[in-house]
């Protein structure tokens, strides 16, 4: 098969005709970009299905064989994480696919309460088929969200001020790579926190992830001056800047006004 010659909907067509008919299989569902409407040709395939709490690992074999039947199964990849009770995932790459059009396919215990669904964080799912209307979407739970912010708000203020000298520690000491590590992983990344508070309350803690979905075009573009480091001089100014921002964005959150966004 000639590269680029296999589409999502031929893969998501065999996917769901093998499952479909499986008794203790209850739903099948996209996410990712098919969820917020915006697959381009780099995007996966985010697959997910709803299954027997005993059978969970079963439908892999069927997927595959349906996978197969489009063409080889070039390379796979068993996600291990913390969440395993309640979910399984495996990552596929088909052979002449190419890199970029991966399935990513995730079994839930049918019991479980959290299938990441919730359309506030994860966008609209997409069904391909839902028996009976076995899975439901869940409304995000508001009070337990707002309790998060407030706590968040309250705790990562000071951790910022406790921690943030460990950037410029580090350039001192010569730990260039180091710096600017510790900057990513802990002063943008609370940044983007605070931002998407303030901009995009629902998805406050995704990280980094869809920095460029979720928050205003001006945002972005100053966000990715500052993760861009060239020197450790360019570090240890972008670092106050970026400190500044992070001062003037926590003053400008008023978590009432979350509250009245979120509905």
């Amino acid at each position: 098969m000639e590269k680029g010659k296999i589409s999502r909907g031929e893969i998501t067509a065999a996917i769901a005709g093998a499952l479909e008919p499986l008794d203790y299989v209850y739903a099948m569902w996209e996410g990712g970009a098919v969820a917020f409407d915006r697959v381009d040709e780099w995007s996966d395939i985010d697959i997910c299905i709803s299954a027997d709490d005993d059978r969970m690992r079963e439908p892999f074999a069927i997927v595959e064989k349906a996978l197969e039947s489009i063409a080889p199964i070039e390379l796979k990849y068993d996600v291990k994480g913390p969440r395993l009770g309640e979910y399984v995932q495996a990552f596929y790459r088909l052979e002449g696919a190419g890199p970029f059009l991966l399935i990513d396919f995730a079994v839930f215990k049918h019991s479980a309460a959290d299938k990441l669904q919730e359309r506030e964080l994860h966008g609209n799912s997409r069904f391909h088929f839902n028996k009976d209307g076995a899975v439901t979407v869940p409304a995000l739970d508001r009070k337990a969200f707002m309790e998060k912010v407030r706590d968040t708000l309250e705790d990562l203020p000071t951790k910022m001020d406790m921690f943030v000298a460990f950037i410029p520690k580090e350039v001192y000491r010569g730990n260039l790579v180091s710096g600017v590590d510790f900057y990513h992983r802990f002063l943008l990344v609370a940044l983007a926190q605070v931002l998407r508070l303030r901009h995009n309350p629902a998805r406050y803690d995704f990280g980094l992830k869809y920095v460029r979905h979720d928050l205003p075009p001006d945002v972005v573009k100053h966000f990715e001056e500052l993760y861009m480091v060239r020197d450790a001089d360019d570090l240890l100014k972008k670092y106050q800047d970026a400190k500044k921002w992070f001062d003037e964005t926590v003053r400008s959150i008023d978590p009432g006004e979350i509250e009245k966004r979120l509905g």
